[in-house]
């Protein structure tokens, strides 16, 4: 039959397969690990016995090297005396835990430096130290050597050697040293931790003296501005007649906020001075005047500067003791009676007194007024020719306020610099050590290398992934098909069935058995066959293989055998023209055959061969014809299988090995289905993937592969277990 459309898309699903077959590839399966290894279970042990023998003798001859350590604290600030915190905190004041990590993971790279390897060199003298050299199993370098060759491959030793470990969430840091000498280890150790510290001391110091040179430059370059400011300040003040005075607090209290450096003008000062007297003139004057006019707004003797004088107080109080001397005096005589002139005498001379002390006061009020208003229009008169000799001085104090405002800013900075530069040189070199020794390397009184149990683990470990990279290379490069699923991995073939091997006689023997393992193969397969396709069973089938030998004679004859025991009226095809066998499997002639209906136009019913087996007929090869190929290609080839599918349920044609002969593959493109064929533990890779890709070239429906002969039991095919095939051995142990 010509390749149709039902084909095709028969075609693409076993393409289908082919894909499920290579993601089931690419999957771990551990089983089939466990099997690959007992299958090469004496390499295994050859490999890894061969690491664990190798990595003892290693041991063995290896050098015993001996390692201190000591261990040092380095926390995150250190104390400075007198100097400011330099250390980034975060929001809580403390430092941020990255800050932190960041730090110490600095530190444990500057233990690793080439610096303080090359401090560690020279604190020792191990340019010219030949214990070193000989602890490091070198030779001492060349005299004629650089001394920065030598230098350089001491670093080198050092940091090969150098171990250094900072655990997490922990501030101890581990300082490792190995080599030969012990002593020397510990003494390298040791050197490492206190060339440390002292390099961590010089490297603040450097930074403190480079600071100290910063800003004594700085200083010295803005005093220079300072002076030269403050002479210019000068320069103008002299030439602008100005005359300064220095005073923060202002005249009289008044608050001035200018600094000292502008303070007041000998005008602006006896300015404030004189306006200050004129307040206080005017307010004496506004007194005085309020005095006299109170004064002379009623009776004289009624003003109170008048009352409250003493001595007209005193005489009026006489007064009154002479009025009542002179009431007495009355009442007992006469008006012109002496006593009584006497007393009125007295009283005029008091009442004489009173007045002129009243108004002697009252002059000297008036006195007073008139002075404080003649003070006071003489102190505004001076207040205002001040004034304009202010204004005049203002306009030539914008220039020199430029200046002076120059002047403090330079003193401000000089000021600035002054103090940090002091502070520097207080904190110069009293910095104490952020790094502490918490243990110090001792001499080790044993080898810490080689360690026989680690190289022995070691050698394990190694030995047990060579092993396994070796037993994945010879699986990758492994052609033969030894189980069952290497067909679907391998050959990317659909799996319709495992027939065993026969281990009691001819396979002929097997298959008139129905209860042998054999016949059970080939019913499984018959099953599979069933539903192999879309629409299933297949019509025509054809039945080959990669190379002669493989079984697919006696699959084509059982599964043949199996359709007619089905009911199913089957005809069975010898296409292998050039070593035909089908005759000889029922005892037949081969005087007529299919290259008789090849080479005729014969009716197919002409060469029928009984096969003694109801719904089974059998159509051997007919004599070996000179050139098979040419009567495979021809079109009665064609005709001959679609007369046997006209009168025959199923078609099943047994034809020659693909390798080396196109026989099989023009006939693939006839039929509806192609069974491949392969001998477990014989065919290779290769050969079998050379066969399906010329079978694949005419685009055939691939129906699957039948692995033949496999014997799970055998020695090569471990994985028996794995595949649960036991069960084909049931018979044995009956």
């Amino acid at each position: 039959m010509h390749f149709d459309e039902s084909q095709l898309a028969a075609q693409l699903v076993d393409s289908g397969d082919d894909g499920l077959f290579a993601a089931r590839r690419s999957a771990f399966d551990f089983r089939y690990v466990i099997a690959a290894v007992r299958s090469n279970l004496v390499l295994i042990g050859a490999i890894i016995g061969a690491t664990l023998a190798l990595a003892l003798i290693v041991t063995l001859l290896e050098t015993p090297r001996y390692t201190a350590l000591t261990k040092i604290q380095i926390n995150d600030t250190s104390t400075r005396v007198l100097a400011s915190k330099e250390i980034e905190l975060g929001d809580d004041g403390a430092p941020s835990a990255s800050d932190i990590d960041r730090f110490l993971k600095t530190q444990v790279d500057v233990l690793q430096s080439r610096g303080l390897a090359l401090r560690v060199a020279q604190k020792l003298k191990l340019a010219s130290s030949k214990r070193f050299f000989a602890a490091q199993e070198q030779d001492l370098p060349d005299a004629k050597a650089s001394p920065a060759a030598v230098h350089e491959k001491i670093i080198k030793l050092l940091a090969k050697h150098l171990k250094v470990v900072l655990p997490r969430d922990s501030r101890i840091v581990s300082i490792a040293y190995e080599s030969t000498d012990p002593a020397l280890s510990a003494d390298i150790a040791n050197t490492y931790a206190s060339e440390f510290i002292q390099s961590n001391l010089q490297r603040k110091f450097d930074s403190s003296s480079y600071a100290r040179d910063f800003v004594s430059n700085q200083l010295t370059e803005v005093k220079r501005k300072l002076e030269e400011s403050e002479r210019a300040l000068n320069d103008y003040a002299r030439k602008a007649g100005l005359i300064r005075t220095q005073n923060a607090a202002g005249v009289g209290g008044g608050g001035d906020d200018r600094t000292a450096t502008q303070g007041n003008s000998v005008t602006t000062t006896s300015l404030l001075q004189l306006n200050q007297a004129a307040n206080e003139a005017t307010a004496k004057r506004i007194a005085a005047e309020g005095q006299w006019k109170a004064m002379n707004a009623g009776p004289l003797l009624a003003a109170t500067a008048v009352v409250g004088n003493a001595t007209v107080s005193n005489l009026l109080s006489q007064k009154a003791n002479v009025e009542a001397e002179l009431q007495q005096e009355r009442a007992r005589h006469l008006d012109h009676y002496p006593t009584v002139r006497a007393k009125e005498q007295q009283l005029a001379a008091l009442n004489r007194q009173i007045q002129a002390v009243a108004t002697n006061i009252r002059n000297a009020t008036k006195a007073d007024y008139q002075a404080a208003a003649a003070t006071e229009q003489q102190l505004l008169g001076e207040v205002e020719r001040l004034k304009g000799a202010t204004l005049s001085e203002q306009d030539r104090n914008v220039q020199y306020s430029l200046l002076a405002r120059e002047v403090d800013t330079n003193r401000q900075v000089y000021d600035g610099l002054l103090q940090r530069y002091k502070q520097l040189n207080a904190a110069a070199g009293i910095s104490l050590s952020n790094i502490s020794i918490i243990d110090v390397a001792e001499q080790p009184q044993g080898p810490s290398s080689p360690d026989i149990v680690k190289n022995l683990l070691l050698a394990l470990v190694i030995g047990v992934g060579i092993a396994g990279l070796t037993v994945f290379i010879k699986d990758q490069f492994d052609d033969s098909i030894r189980v069952p699923e290497d067909v679907e991995t391998k050959l990317g073939l659909s799996l319709l069935g495992v027939v065993p091997r026969s281990h009691e006689g001819e396979p002929e023997e097997s298959l008139s058995d129905p209860k042998s393992p054999i016949s059970e193969a080939y019913n499984s397969l018959r099953g599979a066959l069933l539903y192999s396709t879309s629409e299933g069973l297949p019509q025509v089938i054809l039945v080959t293989s990669a190379q002669a030998g493989e079984g697919k004679t006696t699959s084509s004859f059982a599964i043949a055998s199996g359709f007619a025991r089905m009911g199913k009226k089957v005809v069975l095809f010898d296409a292998d023209l050039r070593r035909p066998s089908l005759h000889r499997r029922v005892g037949q002639d081969n005087e007529r055959g299919l290259s008789t209906l090849l080479t005729t136009q014969d009716p197919l019913e002409s060469v029928f061969i009984a096969s003694g087996q109801p719904n089974l007929t059998l159509i051997s090869s007919g004599p070996v014809p000179p050139s098979p190929t040419e009567l495979i290609s021809s079109a009665r080839l064609e005709e001959i299988i679609q007369l046997a599918a006209r009168q025959f349920d199923v078609v099943m044609i047994d034809s020659p090995p693909i390798l080396g002969l196109a026989d099989s593959p023009m006939m693939a493109a006839l039929v509806d289905g192609v069974i491949f064929v392969v001998e477990a533990d014989r065919s290779r890779r290769g050969s079998l993937k050379t066969a399906l890709r010329r079978l694949r070239a005419m685009r055939p429906m691939m129906l699957g592969a039948v692995l033949t002969k496999f014997d799970p039991l055998k020695g090569s095919a471990r994985y028996s277990a794995y595949y649960g095939y036991e069960y084909y051995q049931y018979e044995h142990s009956e």
